[in-house]
């Protein structure tokens, strides 16, 4: 129950189980491959592909240890999500305005700015398949209206059949380039030995390819898709803990298959890519050299499905924690699972008017670039969200705001503690390498 403050207070038992179902059925799983493909973005696959040009396979592991890591963070968004069977959003309230604060400038700025780099990133595989239809920016405003559109008309259920499929697309892409490549497999396993490359800022370098693995501010998500599937109670927790593993095999594939075609392919060849998601076209021009259009051609559809599904996945994803969010300051002191379960929050004006925020102000920056101070606030922001996540976390499934069962285990608050860290480090570099002189 919640005080005269809104804090939730323990009650001693978990809430109300929803149906239980018998076994833990593959049949059931589907907030988790939304959350791998939302997660694994455009940025995600060139950190990796470069790490593999850089190192070969020596960062294998710590590609891995990235996956493991989510899987804590996601499973304990969905834990607090099933046991209290509030959302994650009322959680943080909870623990100060200070939560409220920071997550509305987070989602302002933080959305203004992903809205047109998700744009962008999803028109240039588009622009690279057909040269001669139109410019950059006007394949980045219909990817941004095709998303709008999307989600606005249709609910959970659509929008995970979609997101399935583009995943089902990547998935085919990313493995056949895999096999394509003929990874040297002894290397590999050779890789998953925890060794740091013997180069500058190696320690940094690793970190941040476990920090960048698979999501940000969609691993926060995770909870609210849980719900919006329908799972409510104590009764789904062993689905959702195997769909969430499902989501984090599914993101370790991408990311190793990804690594293998920059070992063998580029680190063997020694051809440099740029960073950000320009290298990704780079690469397609690479692949089409070296095999033929066809592979080109297909890992540019590998490319678009990967970014839109990002796309779409934030468009959705967010959209329903800010309608959370503002559902809350409107006095709802009690935000439950049942208002994600039962379609409410999607047809809220607050989610809609969200997607309207991420889709067309942004707009202005596919055309006039991105303004300096704003984007310093952007990855200052960024940064900062995920040492908040894994640490809020652990203040919530430590606390009486959880039901004792399903408070945290000593395994869960070590991996916590660790993303928490690990975070924690990436956010002080991320802010320390910022150019505060020419800020001000």
């Amino acid at each position: 129950m919640a005080d005269t403050t809104g804090n939730i207070q323990d009650t001693g038992t978990a809430s109300a189980p929803g149906p239980d179902p018998r076994t833990s059925s593959w049949r059931y799983i589907g907030p988790g491959i939304v959350v791998a493909a939302t997660g694994v973005g455009a940025g995600d696959l060139v950190a990796t592909l470069i790490a593999g040009s850089n190192f070969g396979y020596t960062l294998l592991w710590a590609a891995v240890v990235g996956c493991l890591v989510k899987i804590s963070l996601a499973e304990a968004c969905g834990r607090w999500h099933l046991s209290t069977g509030r959302t994650l959003f009322d959680g943080w309230a909870s623990l100060g305005r200070w939560t409220t604060w920071f997550f509305a400038g987070y989602a302002v700025i933080w959305g203004f700015v992903y809205g047109a780099a998700a744009m962008s990133s999803s028109a240039l595989p588009l622009q690279a398949l057909f040269p001669d239809v139109m410019d950059l920016e006007w394949w980045g405003i219909a990817c941004g209206l095709a998303g709008l559109v999307f989600v606005w008309f249709n609910r959970y259920a659509v929008f995970e059949k979609v997101m399935t499929v583009l995943v089902g697309v990547m998935f085919v892409v990313t493995v056949y380039l895999a096999v394509r490549v003929t990874p040297h497999l002894g290397d590999a396993f050779a890789g998953l030995l925890p060794v740091l490359p013997d180069e500058k800022d190696s320690v940094l370098n690793t970190l941040g390819l476990i920090g960048g693995v698979g999501g940000t501010i969609t691993l926060a998500a995770y909870g609210y898709w849980v719900n919006a599937k329908g799972w409510t109670g104590t009764g789904w927790m062993r689905i959702m803990r195997l769909d969430n593993r499902v989501a984090y095999a599914t993101t370790g594939i991408f990311v190793v298959a990804m690594l293998f075609v920059g070992a063998e392919l580029l680190h063997s060849a020694n051809i440099a890519i740029a960073s950000g998601d320009k290298g990704l076209i780079q690469l397609g021009g690479v692949l089409e050299e070296q095999y033929g259009t066809a592979t080109g051609k297909l890992f540019l559809i590998g490319f678009f499905a990967t970014s839109f599904t990002s796309l779409i996945g934030v468009w959705h994803g967010v959209s329903l924690m800010f309608a959370d969010f503002l559902a809350r300051q409107r006095g709802e002191r009690q935000a439950r699972g049942d208002a994600l379960a039962s379609g409410r929050r999607e047809r809220s004006w607050a989610f809609r008017a969200y997607l309207l925020w991420l889709t067309f102000p942004p707009m202005v920056l596919l055309f006039q670039g991105q303004p300096f101070r704003l984007v310093i606030i952007y990855g200052v922001l960024g940064a900062a969200f995920m040492p908040f996540l894994a640490l809020t976390l652990m203040w919530l499934l430590n606390s009486a705001r959880t039901p004792r069962e399903w408070r945290n285990g000593p395994l869960s608050n070590t991996m916590l503690a660790l993303a928490g860290l690990l975070f924690l480090v990436l956010c002080v570099k991320q802010v320390w390498d910022q150019p505060w002189s020419e800020f001000f």
